[in-house]
């Protein structure tokens, strides 16, 4: 590839949508030489999926380009994308862990094997549609992420993994808009994409039935469905009142697609690999069965400098979820723990615990399993 010896190269991850399509707009109008990429990352077709047109997407994401007189490529990463996102979040699924797939798709992918394409063909820089703010610590020259102007649309969340190495090429061009200003931007540059619906599915893949998504890759497994009462003298008891297909559909603190009649809304409080049970409660009793400490893997800080033992944060271990205070202590090997004032609802192994302190997005774990010891002493 030739670029202008003048100006400085973006390699725009397109995805056929209006957030991305605008960060390509605001990067030209800033005099960027700007290239958009489509990545195609899953071809399989789905029963069960909702919208997963992959070919709509790329016209879509070549329809703005060629309005932005831009090059545009197309990149198959699905190889990639099966190995680092798809088969590993099957794997924790059947080891009854939550993982997201969004944080290793972002890692593994879109800064992880786009990046490296992208720098190897001369870019200087790569962009995504992501709402995330990222700004300069003039006293130490790192770069800082922040969350995003729009606060319902901050992603922040899944981007703990990134690094200053990676990080200084970045731009997230709309992290500083509200979306309202985003398709509005569109309307007036005439993108196409101006007024598509967003997408709210899996990375890559679509919008999915998960459940049958799941199920197309691990074996059903049923297992009786157990009522805890925390109110009774003498401990924890339980009944059987209802059988499931496997814990693999289930998560910490779900409510919805539990299935079982009754006036009263139950939650996930806990899943038992070994008997096969899936524990579920009232809210006023299952938010006493979460622990107070987690262990962590995976620690990391986007900061370079080195991170004091102990650290007080707020933290949030799912997308859209309002922080809570925690003190987290790092030890060594990317290991640490964090610990909390009360029990934190739905908190789940395998989820992403991300760290901030105020509107900057510090850095984040991995929660590994933890013991729930009062399924143990539960009288049925």
């Amino acid at each position: 590839m030739f670029f202008s010896m003048k100006r400085k190269v973006v390699f725009v991850a397109m995805s056929g949508g209006v957030d991305s399509s605008v960060a390509a707009l605001l990067l030209q109008r800033r005099g960027f030489e700007v290239v958009g990429v489509f990545m195609k990352n899953w071809s399989q077709n789905i029963p069960g999926t909702v919208v997963c047109s992959t070919e709509e997407d790329q016209r879509y994401a070549r329809h703005v380009a060629s309005q932005l007189r831009i090059p545009f490529y197309s990149w198959d990463f699905e190889k990639e994308y099966r190995e680092f996102v798809f088969e590993p979040m099957v794997r924790a699924y059947t080891q009854g862990l939550t993982p997201n797939p969004d944080v290793a798709c972002n890692q593994h992918i879109k800064f992880g094997v786009f990046f490296e394409k992208a720098m190897s063909l001369g870019a200087d820089y790569i962009a995504t549609g992501h709402y995330v703010g990222k700004t300069k610590n003039f006293f130490n020259n790192e770069d800082i992420l922040r969350t995003a102007k729009d606060k319902n649309k901050d992603q922040s969340y899944f981007l703990w993994t990134l690094s200053q190495d990676k990080l200084k090429h970045c731009f997230f061009p709309i992290g500083s808009y509200q979306k309202s200003t985003v398709r509005a931007i569109a309307r007036s540059g005439g993108l196409v994409t101006a007024d598509k619906k967003d997408s709210q599915g899996l990375c890559f893949v679509g919008q999915v039935d998960f459940s049958r998504f799941l199920g197309r890759h691990i074996p059903d497994r049923k297992g009786e469905v157990i009522a805890v009462d925390c109110h009774t003298a003498g401990g924890y008891h339980g009944r059987v009142i209802g059988a499931h297909e496997g814990l693999h559909f289930f998560t910490l603190g779900q409510r919805q697609g539990i299935r079982i009649g009754g006036g009263v809304p139950y939650y996930v409080a806990g899943k038992d690999a070994k008997t096969n049970r899936l524990y579920v409660s009232t809210y006023d009793c299952a938010r006493d069965l979460f622990p107070v400490k987690v262990s962590l893997g995976q620690c990391h800080f986007i900061s370079a400098r080195r991170v004091e033992v102990k650290k007080n944060v707020l933290v949030r271990h799912r997308y859209r979820q309002p922080l809570r205070r925690a003190i987290i202590y790092i030890g060594s090997g990317k290991r640490g723990e964090a610990r909390f004032a009360e029990p934190p609802f739905g908190i789940a192994s395998g989820q992403s615990l991300v760290f901030y302190q105020g509107n900057t997005m510090l850095g984040g774990a991995v929660i590994e399993p933890f013991a729930q010891d009062w399924m143990r002493n539960i009288v049925i």
